[in-house]
């Protein structure tokens, strides 16, 4: 077995990338070429993420419930969305659409992009790449905006709820 050097931020934006893509048949070039992420980083992050237990052996079934308990439970310690300055772009966190009618906030929290008119407090998303490929797939802004929340130190049964049922987990 490999030896596990810990997760990176990419390794979740593919695993929420793969539980995205549903029931489609994919293959890792095509995760990699919709993330804007080389083919052997996404070869690379699966592999951690087999060792860690967030995808089984077969390298394409999440374990959403093992990857669930991470992001609730360790995803603000291991990589924490910390508040930047006033830029703007897209709209994440308590600020995107999937959680913007059940929280307020006084500035909007956005990821830095060009090309989007919201000026907020900025957040890193976790990997560069984020803002460009949630342009093409919905499921994957809301996962990941529901992260960022998550990132911020938020528990509520809310965001929970929502990610669960957005993760297709009963």
């Amino acid at each position: 077995m490999k030896e596990h050097k810990g997760m990176r931020p990419q390794d979740i934006v593919i695993l929420l990338k793969i539980i995205s893509l549903g029931d489609e048949d994919w293959y890792l070039k095509d995760v990699a070429a919709q993330l804007n992420i080389s083919n052997s980083e996404v070869s690379e992050s699966v592999n951690r993420s087999v060792i860690g237990g967030l995808i089984k052996d077969d390298k394409r079934s999440v374990q959403k419930e093992n990857l669930l308990e991470f992001l609730v439970y360790g995803v603000k310690h291991v990589f924490p969305a910390l508040e930047g300055r006033l830029v703007r772009g897209m709209p994440t966190a308590f600020s995107a659409s999937v959680l913007s009618e059940e929280f307020v906030v006084e500035d909007p929290y956005i990821w830095p992009a060009k090309g989007y008119n919201t000026k907020g407090i900025s957040i890193d998303p976790l990997y560069h790449t984020v803002p460009e490929a949630c342009k093409e797939d919905e499921q994957l802004y809301e996962l990941l905006a529901l992260t960022d929340a998550l990132r911020m130190g938020a528990k509520s049964k809310v965001i929970v709820n929502l990610l669960s049922q957005k993760m297709g987990i009963s």
